[in-house]
Order: C-alpha cells, then structure tokens, then sequence
C-alpha cells in the first residue's frame, strides 16, 4: 500500500460548519456522509446532514422515514431529503405570492400561467433547489453546528455551487439595468422636490429615488433580498473556515478521471477539495485470495500509485471494503469512528 494518509484529517471536518460530500455516482459518498454525520453527532455536535441528490438513499442507509422537512435521528442529529420537484413548486409558489403584491388583480390569472410554464424552463428546478440550499446553508453555525451535505454526482454538485455565482451576477444586472431605468425618474424627481435616499447595496453605486412602499421600491427589495441570500452562499462556500468539501472515489479510473475534474473545476471557482476519502479498497488486511482476487489487487494498487500522483498534498482517508452493506446506526457510528481515527 503505498497511498499516504494525514493521521486524522476528518478531524479537521468537525470543525466546520458546513461539509460538502461530493463524487461520482455510486463511489459511497452517501454512506461516508452518513458515516461522518453520526461520528460528529455523538461527539456533541448539533448536526444536520441533506441530501440534494435526486435519487435519495439517506432513509434507507439510516433505516429511517426521512422526508423532505428535518427528520430527527438522534439527540444532535437531524436529517433532510430536499426534493428538487418540491422546492420547485415551493419556489414557484413563492414568486407568485409576491407578484401578486405588485400587479393588479386583473393579471393574476396571466400570472399563475406565466409562472406554471417557467417551472418546465431548464434551470428552474436547479435555481429552485440552490434556494433551499441556501437556506439550509444560512442554518449552519446557528440552529445546526454543522450541515453536512450528501450531494448529487459531481457534475451536478459543480452546477449548485456555481450558481450563487451565476444567479448573483443575475440580479446585480437585472438591478443596475432598473437603476439606469428609473434614473429619468429621478431626474424629473428632483424638480418636483421628490425625496432621493442612497441604495444601501454596497455593491452597487447607484441612488435610487422611489419610495420604499412604492411599487418599484418594493420589486427592488425583492431582488436585493434575493441577490443577499445567494452573496452569502458564495461567501460560506469560499470560506474555507466555515466550509470543506470532501471528494469520495474509488480505486478506478472512471471515478478518478471525475474526481480530477472536480478539482479543477471547483478551483475556477476559488474553492478547494479539502479531503480525500478513497473508498472500497482491497487492504492488505482483506481477508480475500485466489487468481482473482490477486489481479483485483494488483490493479488496484496501480490505480492507488495513480491517486497518490494526481492527488498529491490532499489528506486521504483510506476505506476498506467492506464484506456487508453498511446501514443503520450501529454500522454507521462503527464507520464513523473509523473516519475520525483516519
């Protein structure tokens, strides 16, 4: 074995506020999650631990009816599946409600179908989902000391943590071209002795001159609110005093090849993988022989020489397989325990 692993580098998981476990599909991310959720639990940490993956295996690794609302497991642990249909529906819902504050009774009806139809536009449901996210996020450090996300496979997982980016730049825009707008008005506003107070967006240099409790006033409120939320998402996610992002893989190429990807991707955007978990590894204390089980193990060990090389400098925390399926709490804390001793 010649992989080098940090003496307990899941220790420093525990204290963040926020762990992101993220991977190819089918590595064992949930399972590590879940693993690693309990471990921080029974060391008298609040935690909360999510899924954002469509295909939800939370309730069925815990044995537990986890929904799509926080779901006590233990003392300090709390569970939640969010359903990307149904924060979607939530979010459409939502915009609704306020649209319906702005415009006059006569459109409602235009409104409900407008927005029935943006619920099938691509992005919808992932703008929907990042939403949730980000309320969950603000969560961490306050209500939970630790959130722990078992994400969707990798590609999806590099979607959601771009977008506070993509949606902040959005807003910024879609609010500078109302400022540029409305400047007309506040022109004319000065001749008739309007009263002009500063925007209190500091990102952006600009006066606006409606009231608060007008129509526009309120619209920008919405979207400063809006754009906030997502500016805090992006600052907790590059903060890697608050947060860290864990990357699970096998010992094979496909995930390998991915788990590549993601460093570099999440580096674009400032963020950093902070450790490693290589899982389902053939050790040399795997009670296993035969022709078989021999060229597994000497592949493997190819493919190890290979992570120690394209993952140099990271923390690992080395995972043998396992002859069961783990599940349930007492597999899980025993697993845990294994994660945190590294």
């Amino acid at each position: 074995m010649t992989i080098s692993a940090a003496a307990s580098p899941a220790r420093d998981l525990l204290a963040k506020n926020i762990v992101f476990f993220g991977g190819k599909g089918g590595v064992g991310k949930t399972t590590a999650a879940a693993s690693f959720a309990v471990a921080a639990a029974d060391k008298t940490r609040q935690c909360l631990i999510v899924s954002t993956d469509p295909a939800h295996s939370l309730s069925d690794i815990f044995d537990a009816n986890i929904k799509d609302t926080e779901t006590p497991l233990t003392g300090n642990l709390t569970a939640l599946e969010i359903d990307p249909d149904n924060a979607a529906r939530t979010h459409i819902a939502t915009v609704k409600e306020h649209m319906k504050t702005l415009v006059h009774p006569r459109l409602f009806g235009e409104i409900d179908r407008q927005l029935d139809l943006a619920r099938y536009t691509p992005g919808a449901t992932e703008a929907a989902l990042l939403e949730q996210v980000a309320d969950v996020m603000a969560m961490a450090g306050k209500k939970y000391d630790l959130v722990i996300f078992d994400t969707a496979p990798s590609g999806h997982t590099v979607r959601l943590l771009s977008l506070p980016e993509v949606m902040g730049a959005w807003i910024d825009g879609l609010l500078k071209h109302r400022a540029r707008s409305s400047r007309l008005g506040s022109v004319l506003g000065k001749f008739k002795n309007e009263r002009n107070t500063g925007d209190d967006l500091s990102l952006i240099d600009t006066t606006t001159s409606h009231d608060p409790r007008s129509l526009e006033g309120r619209i920008d409120s919405l979207l400063s609110v809006r754009r906030r939320k997502f500016i805090l998402a992006r600052d907790q996610l590059r903060d890697d005093t608050v947060t860290a992002f864990v990357l699970v893989i096998n010992p094979d190429r496909l995930s390998i090849l991915e788990g590549r990807d993601v460093v570099t991707t999440l580096g674009q955007f400032d963020m950093s993988v902070n450790s490693l978990v290589i899982n389902r590894v053939l050790t040399d204390d795997t009670a296993a022989s035969g022709s078989f089980i021999d060229a597994r193990r000497s592949q493997e060990q190819t493919y190890l020489d290979q992570i120690e090389h394209d993952f140099s400098g990271l923390p690992k925390i080395i995972v043998p397989l396992k002859a069961q399926d783990i599940h349930g709490l007492d597999a899980l804390r025993k697993l845990g325990e294994e994660l945190i001793a590294g």
